[in-house]
């Protein structure tokens, strides 16, 4: 079983166990499972690491509060994206600080898989990638939004549900964003 796979097992054991009242146990699962991603979930609302780790805590506290509400409409994954990225707007809007030209904070969200590369396609890589991390903070919110939780691996259908928009409007926005990073890694424009 994978570590994702046995995380699963745990979140759907402790769940189970929290109609028991093991709401703890089910909690601690959770963070397992989805910790890193909601970390990268944060960073992207905070580009300052000591604020995005009090968004983290923030995110933390409300699924600490959300997850006995959880009824199981949806997936339990859509249920804590959408939890995090509720309290990631509430705090973009309270600290409004997402501003454009401020590209720091997304170095944990960007992994590039090595399959031991030569040199300078490591170099390269290494350039795309800093050009990608300026980048991505620089797109619009709507736009940002769909961007990372596509990277997290939700579906457009997932997605729609976390961000509470029809899985066509996803898709537009998808494509406006994979559009607006063609055309900022091409013309240099994430400098």
């Amino acid at each position: 079983m994978t570590e994702t796979g046995a995380a699963a097992a745990a979140v759907s054991a402790a769940s189970s166990g929290a109609a028991g009242g093991d709401r703890e146990a089910r909690f601690d699962a959770v963070l397992a499972l989805y910790g890193p991603a909601l970390r990268r979930v944060a960073s992207a609302y905070e580009r300052e690491p000591a604020r995005a780790e009090d968004l983290f805590q923030d995110i933390a506290l409300a699924l600490w509060e959300a997850l006995p509400r959880f009824r199981g409409e949806s997936s339990e994954r859509t249920f804590v994206y959408r939890v995090a990225h509720n309290r990631g707007v509430s705090h973009a809007l309270r600290h409004r600080t997402l501003r454009a030209g401020d590209g720091a904070g997304l170095d944990e969200a960007v992994e590039l898989a090595d399959p031991e590369p030569s040199p300078e396609d490591r170099a390269s890589a290494s350039q795309r990638a800093a050009r990608l991390r300026e980048a991505v903070p620089l797109l619009p919110m709507p736009l940002r939004q769909v961007l990372m939780l596509l990277l997290e691996g939700l579906t457009p259908r997932e997605i729609g549900e976390v961000l509470g928009l029809t899985e066509n409007n996803v898709n537009v926005r998808l494509s406006r964003a994979r559009g607006a990073l063609r055309r900022s890694l091409r013309e240099g424009g994430a400098a």
